[in-house]
């Protein structure tokens, strides 16, 4: 393991050494704050003001607060992940993969220290995000996670690391040039917000459309990290009515609906599980043919 070690390390500080490289790994989740903070904002709270006319304008602007924080969290997880992976097609792109070929080291231990290393990114940039989003929803909402709430929230926010880096570690293994690895990432930034419900909440989508985004893992993630944000919010907006509940729920993504069936957390919880073991399985098998 002092192998794999050795390598997470250098993989660690040709990341963190290269500063446009870690601003960009979080430019997604800086976008949509963004835009929240700008237009995106007012327009849900115009749309649950005329929705919920007994909540007060504070309860409602706590409410979609804490549904973008959990967005952001959510996408930093994915694109951390791909930002570290740079490091994976630079040395495909400079031949640096001929040095390992002949130094003596597994090619086992090689993948398993570019998956690593990444995945490491991709908790650390989102624990950062983590922590200052939950300052963020308690000083100028006044809406503070409990300890569970928290730890529900980090151990959603591990397992999205691990299976989104393997999905970005096994298209990363197709592309040959860093300019054609950095499109990737700059597409699958721009896109995951819209497919993750990010931007606009999937219940405002035509429902073949929802469905079809709910179906992904991307949106079954998001409704696992919304979970923890909003509980407290949404009893908050709703004063506890049921039917206002599920309607919140169900429009804004917290719960996932494919056609009319529920999504439950554990179903969501075990495609994540099975994305990360799978897609680990298949970029291994992909970093290590490129070392042949």
């Amino acid at each position: 393991m002092r192998i794999v070690a050795a390598i997470v390390a250098r993989n660690l500080r040709l990341f963190f050494r290269d500063r446009l490289n870690v601003l960009f790994s979080l430019m997604s989740g800086l976008i949509l704050f963004f835009l929240y903070t700008l237009f995106l904002a007012r327009l849900q709270v115009d749309g649950l003001t005329a929705s919920l006319p007994e909540a007060s304008k504070s309860e409602i602007e706590a409410f979609i607060a804490s549904w973008m924080l959990s967005g952001i969290v959510l996408l930093t997880t994915v694109t951390a992940g791909i930002g570290a992976l740079s490091t994976l097609v630079d040395d495909r792109a400079t031949g640096r993969f001929a040095d390992f070929l002949v130094a003596p080291i597994r090619r086992t231990h090689l993948v398993l220290g570019y998956l690593l290393s990444s995945i490491v990114v991709a908790v650390v940039m989102s624990s950062i995000v983590f922590v200052l989003t939950v300052l963020y929803l308690g000083i100028l909402h006044d809406i503070w996670m409990t300890p569970y709430e928290i730890i529900q929230a980090l151990s959603v926010m591990v397992l999205c690391c691990a299976a989104f880096t393997s999905l970005a570690a096994f298209g990363a293994s197709f592309l040959r040039t860093t300019g054609a690895y950095s499109a990737f990432a700059t597409i699958v930034g721009t896109v995951l917000g819209f497919v993750a419900g990010a931007y606009i909440p999937v219940g405002s989508l035509p429902d073949g459309v929802a469905s079809t985004i709910n179906a992904l893992p991307f949106a079954q993630g998001a409704m696992l990290m919304r979970r923890p944000y909003t509980e407290q919010a949404v009893q908050a907006v709703t004063g506890g009515d049921a039917d206002s509940i599920d309607f919140l729920r169900t429009f804004y993504g917290i719960d996932v609906l494919v056609g009319d069936a529920r999504v439950s957390a554990v179903i969501a919880i075990g495609v994540l599980v099975l994305m990360a073991i799978g897609f680990t399985a298949l970029a291994a098998g992909r970093v290590r043919s490129l070392l042949r």
